[in-house]
């Protein structure tokens, strides 16, 4: 019987491509050199196992299509003829004024320790005052957290900061 392979898709998540097409890690971090950090087994373990190609593509700054049709070649599965339309917001919105940040956070820290900061930002998220705005710190794009704010109807603001940090303003209407 036939061992049952994982379809990419830009759905799969980045821990479970891995480990299932063990090969495809080189030429992930190739792509998106930002996945270099796969190495360190504690990114490895938070970030790998919820973060999806398509959340990769997006960190890394390439197309979702792309990326998916050279981890698909790499494999021999059908290439895909799909766009990418997952963007996130990158000009400054009307609702920003510095005044209204409610409360910052930066998972640096959280994300050293090993831990995912994602319960902890929703939370926050989910106890921000409507109209006012959360202020998060991160060393990447956190495309997992502000997939799930967008699910939650919260708008966001993604800014890269003169020490390459990605500030993500969130704002609850």
């Amino acid at each position: 019987m036939e061992k049952e392979q994982l379809i990419i898709t830009p759905k799969t998540k980045v821990l479970q491509l891995i480990e299932t097409y063990p090969q495809l890690e080189g030429v992930l971090i190739r792509y998106v050199p930002a996945f270099s950090k796969l190495k360190n087994p504690l990114l490895r373990k938070t970030v790998a196992k919820i973060a999806t190609l398509q959340q990769a593509a997006s960190i890394g700054n390439v197309k979702t299509g792309d990326l998916i049709n050279i981890l698909r070649k790499e494999v021999g599965q059908e290439l895909l003829n799909e766009s990418d339309n997952t963007t996130y917001n990158t000009n400054k919105p009307s609702w920003y004024n510095e005044t209204l940040i409610e409360k910052e956070f930066d998972i640096r820290e959280m994300l050293a320790a090993g831990e995912q900061p994602v319960n902890q930002v929703i939370s926050d998220l989910n106890h921000l005052t409507s109209g006012k705005i959360y202020k998060l710190t991160s060393p990447f794009l956190p495309a997992p957290l502000i997939d799930k704010a967008i699910s939650l109807n919260i708008e966001h603001w993604v800014l890269k900061d003169v020490e390459n940090l990605v500030l993500v303003y969130f704002y609850k209407s």
